[in-house]
């Protein structure tokens, strides 16, 4: 569907084409989806219950964790119902208005993903390496503070690119490969001039994925120096296991938002960056829960408490 604007036909619904044109991996499809949809808001939910009811986990490193289950439910429910409901009603189509909205939740809630992890690495050497001072190094005042810059710098981030969008114009390529509106994806539609797009991408858009990885990484190089310093074999195991789950979550995460925005555009395929985003968009926010919560004895604790009594609500934070 298409308008007239002067001399050029502009786009006013794009089709989100999906994974698959095969219907029978369509219905398989719509079932996997539902189910790790439901899996991701379930697990996150109990997260932040048993983080916000269980007084023993008051502390900065479940404050965060908390916020990245929230975040990681939003991420999940800017994409999948979409999916989900195109497919039960057989209608592919997203409005030009509803695309660029789909856009900016995306980009938004993906960039504070990505600012948290690289708080939750923050936290975790400072835990580690100045266990003595950890108390004053992240107080509930930080903590906020940290969380309230996470959420303010992707706001920025994606305020540029969404409104750097909109000046450009969709004419008669409408066909999204893939199944939720991605910035790349919309720049590739585009038939105006992408350059300064591109460049914001490249520069602005490195903000929230290459500042934070670059911490994560100073961050888990000075945590191995402190770790291989530990004497007791079992206290090395214990650091490491808590710090490995971490890295694992950060290793998927940016891995493919990194191969599917930052690599040469030659090396670029639907199939491709349609299997990067399901691996970041579904694929980490469902795996969380498991990685940070299942493997973790405090948090079973707390979900064990949850699920044998009425909790009664109280703050999320105290000094820890």
């Amino acid at each position: 569907m298409a308008t007239e604007g002067g001399n050029i036909t502009l786009v006013s619904e794009f089709l989100l084409l999906g994974i698959s044109d095969d219907d029978k991996q369509q219905q398989l499809l719509f079932i996997l989806f539902l189910i790790m949809y439901l899996v991701t808001g379930l697990g996150n939910l109990l997260i932040i219950l048993a983080i916000t009811t269980d007084a023993h986990l008051h502390t900065p490193m479940y404050f965060f964790l908390a916020n990245l289950a929230f975040v990681d439910i939003c991420f999940t429910s800017t994409t999948i119902p979409k999916m989900l409901v195109n497919h039960v009603t057989g209608h592919k189509g997203i409005p030009y208005g509803g695309c660029l909205t789909q856009t900016f939740f995306f980009v938004w809630f993906g960039s504070i993903d990505s600012f948290l992890l690289g708080v939750m690495a923050y936290d975790r050497y400072a835990a580690i390496c100045h266990p003595l001072h950890y108390s004053s190094f992240v107080t509930p005042l930080v903590c906020i503070l940290l969380v309230t810059a996470s959420w303010t710098a992707a706001l920025g981030n994606t305020l540029t690119h969404t409104l750097s969008l909109t000046r450009l114009s969709f004419c008669t390529h409408n066909r999204v490969p893939n199944f939720f509106c991605d910035l790349s994806t919309m720049l590739k539609l585009a038939c105006s001039d992408t350059f300064f797009n591109y460049t914001m991408v490249n520069t602005v858009g490195t903000l929230p994925v290459f500042f934070p990885f670059v911490g994560i990484l100073v961050s888990y190089i000075r945590i191995v120096a402190a770790v291989m310093r530990i004497p007791s074999t079992k206290g090395k195991w214990k650091a490491f296991s808590t710090c490995g789950s971490h890295l694992s979550v950060v290793s998927l995460f940016y891995g493919t938002i990194i191969g599917a925005y930052f690599n040469p555009t030659s090396s670029h395929s639907a199939q491709k960056d349609t299997a990067a985003a399901v691996m970041y968009t579904v694929a980490t926010p469902m795996l969380n829960p498991f990685i940070y919560s299942f493997r973790n004895n405090d948090m079973k604790g707390a979900f064990v408490a949850l699920m044998r009594k009425k909790p009664a609500f109280t703050s999320c934070l105290s000094p820890s």
